[in-house]
Formats: C-alpha cells, structure tokens, sequence
C-alpha cells in the first residue's frame, strides 16, 4: 500500500458528514496538503469554473464526497434537482480532474444503485440488473453514471478513478432535520427530547422487523482512504473494467427494534418502546457484501454502540445549530 503523504489531496464536499471524516482521516494519517473547497468557493455546478479551478491548482489526488442528498420526502418532491445537480457535480470533476492530468480519484456512491428487489446481502455484480427503488431513482441513476464516468475515463485514458459504495452512514454532522433526517438521527433527537420531556413512551413507526446495516462515517472515511492508496495491482486484481465499485459496509445488520433499543440505551431512555404495525415497514431487508473489500485488506472496527455513543455526544454538543 503506497502512501504520499506529501500529496496535494483535494476533498470535495469537505463540509458533509462523509467529507469531513475524511479531511478527519486523513489529517489523522499525517497528510499535509489537504485541500477543500466549499459552495461560496465554488459552484461544482458552474463547469468552466470547475476546469479553472482544477487548472489553476495543482492536485494530486479527488475525493468526490459532494452531492446534493435528501431523505425521500426531498426526492420525491424535487427528482430533477436531484438527477441534474449530480450528473454535473460528477461530470464536472471527474472532467476536470482528467484535464488536469489528475491520476486518481475516488467517486463516493450509494447502495441505493442497487436494484430494489436484488438479493441479499447485495453483491457488487447485482448493479444493472434489476428495477431501481422509485422513490431514489434519480438520485440512483446519478450516483451509477458516476461509477460509469470512471470506468470510461480509465479506459480510454488510463486514469486510476475508483468507486465505493457505502452502507447506510451515521456518525457526526449527520443531517438531524426533524422532516429530512435518516433513521439513525431521527431516532437519536427523537429519544433525547423524549429523555427531556420525561414521555413515557416512544412511538416508533413500523413492526420493527426490518433488518438495516449501518456504517459509522469515520469507518466510512478509513476505508475510502484505504482504498484510494491500494497498489492499483492489487485493485485491479480485484476488480473488473466495467465493474470496478466496491461496497462499504459492516456485513452485520440488525433490526429496527434492535437499533431502537440500543438509541434508548445510549440516550438513557427508560420508557417503554411502542412500535407502529399500521406503518410502512419498506423494504425488509438491505445488506451488502462486503467480500470483495475483506479480500483487499478491510474491516469496520467501530461496533454499533460505540458509534451511536459517538453520534449521540455530537449531537448533544452542537443540538442548537442543528435544530432547525
């Protein structure tokens, strides 16, 4: 595994929850020419100024950690922001990158590419072969031509552009809006104000039963890192042309009752826990295999407690600039 840690490395999208593990991870290495750019910087939008930017600056290595990203509510109501600000966010870096004779980079995806019936635990081959979720597929068809981009741009002109596709995420500057926020986040705010509030009870929406998988962010970052400093031999040992993404993810899942428990735990709720049978309970099962990256060297280290501990105290210490 080489590392440079003299490389000029750019974050894009350092500000979100998995750019900032990164700039944390990396940091943490001992690199020493981290970049990061953020909106009022540049508009990844804008592709002239994205191809100045990368022109003017030398760089080594990408991070592509930017998106725009929502829950479904968001998806559902704004489906072309959501297909439009991608494509160009990914097509406008990975080609300016490639024009500035950026050698590597590192697409950040979704599993949401998956189809929406593919068997579990989800295996990297699965990609293309099936229905998208409808209420991602905008979004989905993005973060696949990203993967694509980089497949294509190594092809044709020999780059070292690679992809990773990550498990649910939790972890600090997570997204804790009250309409807008995962399940990890919705449920830690919603066990901390039923703590303050001294309620009884915490209704939760669903059986229970659905099964997730769940990744802390800085687990996320450390095998992003990982990845980016294989030996491309061995990456390319372990991967295909036109099937190059790995998946990120723990390879465990729990069920929602197992993960409402352990908020409680973390929170120091005591009261009893109602779940809501009438409500959707969505997809019943999403894991990925995570195989292929155990093959080149990784494993999650942070268990599922110890990061929701982690994701509880961040809250806790910034809950006012997160409550709107």
């Amino acid at each position: 595994m080489a590392r440079n840690l003299d490389a000029r490395v750019l974050v894009v999208g350092h500000r979100g929850m998995v750019g900032s593990a990164i700039v944390r991870r990396l940091s943490g290495l001992g690199y020493t020419n981290v970049l990061t750019l953020g909106r009022e910087d540049l508009d990844l939008i804008d592709q002239s100024a994205v191809r100045a930017y990368f022109q003017s600056h030398e760089i080594d290595q990408v991070y592509l950690a930017a998106a725009k990203v929502g829950g479904i509510h968001a998806n559902n109501v704004y489906p072309a922001d959501f297909i439009y600000d991608n494509l160009m966010i990914q097509a406008n870096v990975i080609e300016a990158a490639h024009r500035a004779n950026v050698q590597k980079l590192l697409f950040l995806g979704s599993s949401c590419i998956y189809p929406k019936h593919a068997s579990q635990p989800m295996v990297e081959d699965a990609l293309l072969t099936g229905t998208l979720e409808p209420t991602n597929e905008p979004y989905a068809i993005a973060k696949i031509a990203g993967i694509k981009l980089c497949e294509s741009y190594n092809r044709q002109h020999d780059r070292d552009y690679r992809s990773v596709m990550p498990t649910n995420l939790y972890g600090p500057n997570d997204n804790y809006h009250p309409d807008n926020s995962h399940v990890i986040p919705a449920l830690l705010r919603r066990f901390h104000d039923a703590v303050a509030q001294q309620l009884e009870e915490v209704v939760i929406w669903g059986s229970g039963n659905p099964m997730r998988e769940f990744l802390h962010v800085d687990d996320m970052a450390a095998a992003s890192v990982h990845v980016m400093e294989l030996d491309a031999l061995n990456y390319q040992a372990n991967t295909q042309p036109m099937l190059s993404h790995i998946n990120v993810g723990t390879g465990v899942d729990c069920s929602i009752r197992e993960l409402a428990e352990t908020i409680a735990k973390v929170t120091g709720y005591q009261g009893s826990l109602r779940f809501d049978a009438s409500k959707p309970d969505g997809t019943l099962r999403k894991l990925m295999d995570v195989s292929r990256l155990r093959s080149l060297g990784w494993e999650a280290s942070i268990s599922l407690e110890k990061g929701l501990s982690d994701a509880y105290r961040w809250f806790v210490d910034n809950r006012l600039s997160v409550r709107d």
